[in-house]
């Protein structure tokens, strides 16, 4: 198994199917001063995700907030048992709040675990958020189309824009909640932002911003809507 790593200034991967467990997105780790994790993983990963944290340095106690970008299982499922042991806050969309909070449509029967439903504390709403956390500015952008309250979030930081854009690859199927009218207008915005480095939800690290736009581009085109 892979180990985690520092991405850039403040920012490491510290879970992914390589480095925590084979179900898992990838959970990025943002030091703000204190922890903030953007996604959860699957739920059968906790321990080795501050496992992780450990590895690289971090105490876990400082663990203070999980970023959820949506509602799927490979993303939300160890928000139950963070939020028991380390008393996080949790910050997601409203419109994906139903199903984080009841367990309902977050897809885990498809990857044969149980989901423990877990509240919310911030529900994000609007298009474009500005929210302090630590001694870091975060940027939420409600990006819809992958779920309806898909969230993606920028930072900036050592002088490189950051963008974690979670599962830009889709899918963008209306059975996991997906709409693709929408997915090409959001994916026309994440484009635009010109980030640096684009930490993705499966594909892990793009980088630089030439690489980042051509492979966001590439998932507009497989969509049959791209826009140049």
């Amino acid at each position: 198994m892979s180990r985690p790593y520092k991405v850039c200034e403040d920012v490491y991967l510290v879970g992914s199917s390589d480095i925590s467990h084979s179900m898992d997105c990838c959970v990025y780790l943002v030091d703000a001063g204190e922890i903030v994790l953007i996604d959860a993983g699957a739920g059968q990963s906790t321990g080795r995700l501050v496992d992780n944290m450990q590895a690289l340095g971090f105490r876990p106690e400082r663990l203070s907030t999980v970023i959820v970008t949506h509602a799927h299982i490979d993303h939300i499922g160890s928000l139950y048992d963070l939020k028991q042991k380390y008393g996080i806050q949790i910050i997601a969309h409203e419109l994906d709040s139903a199903a984080i909070e009841s367990g309902k449509k977050v897809g885990a029967e498809h990857y044969g675990v149980k989901y423990q439903p877990c509240n919310i504390d911030t529900k994000l709403s609007g298009e474009d958020v500005n929210l302090k956390i630590g001694c870091c500015e975060f940027r939420f952008l409600h990006i819809p189309g992958h779920t309806p309250g898909s969230v993606a979030v920028m930072l900036e930081t050592g002088g490189k824009k950051v963008l974690f854009g979670q599962d830009i690859h889709g899918p963008y199927h209306p059975a996991w909640g997906g709409e693709p009218e929408k997915a090409v207008n959001s994916l026309v915005k994440l484009r635009d932002l010109e980030a640096d480095i684009l930490c993705e939800g499966h594909y892990g690290i793009i980088t630089p911003a030439i690489e980042v736009r051509a492979f966001i581009q590439e998932f507009m085109d497989n969509l049959g809507l791209g826009q140049g």
